[in-house]
């Protein structure tokens, strides 16, 4: 009988707690939270596959987070930092991730860029992501130098940018080295 009453009370316990680093956080919040830890998982482990897979019910997302993903590997993205998820509301997670990437090293600025996914998970399942970053002014003035005056450089390498195309890696290996001509030139 005192088995009994003990693992009432262990099972009684455990499921009074809350999530530490979610004080209050409800158990869908939480679970909210593990699926977005494991889509940040899959997008950083370059495994195409993976986030394939964890992608399989936010269709309209998977051609821009699929291309970022392969973009990010060849840009040499390394994770700097996994800053605290942000519950912004009982489906979407905001999940920041610092950086460290070839564009900016390109820029020779002492910066690390904070992706921001936001990831919007209904029953368990990512419905949307889309991303959002704080690259510093430089970086979008490095972008529109390279459009007007290296267009041939992106022109074909970027076909289809953001949209699934073809060849994120050259994509962001001809912004890199247009990056390193607009240093130059500045």
């Amino acid at each position: 009988m005192n088995a009994k009453l003990i693992t009432c009370i262990i099972i009684l316990f455990s499921c009074s707690c809350t999530n530490p680093s979610h004080p209050g956080a409800s158990r869908p919040a939480i679970d909210n939270i593990f699926v977005a830890n494991q889509f940040i998982d899959a997008f950083y482990s370059f495994d195409r596959d993976s986030l394939a897979t964890i992608l399989t019910d936010a269709v309209g997302s998977q051609p821009e987070i699929l291309y970022y993903q392969k973009w990010a590997e060849c840009g040499n993205y390394m994770v700097v930092k996994r800053n605290d998820f942000i519950l912004k509301n009982d489906s979407i997670v905001l999940c920041p991730v610092t950086v460290k990437d070839d564009l900016i090293g390109a820029l020779k600025i002492d910066f690390n860029v904070t992706d921001t996914f936001h990831i919007t998970i209904v029953d368990g399942q990512i419905r949307f992501v889309e991303t959002s970053s704080n690259d510093p002014d430089m970086y979008n003035e490095a972008k529109e130098w390279v459009k007007q005056n290296r267009p041939e450089l992106i022109e074909e390498p970027c076909r289809g940018i953001w949209e699934g195309g073809p060849t994120p890696c050259e994509c962001v290996k001809a912004m890199i080295k247009g990056y390193a001509e607009f240093i130059a030139n500045h």
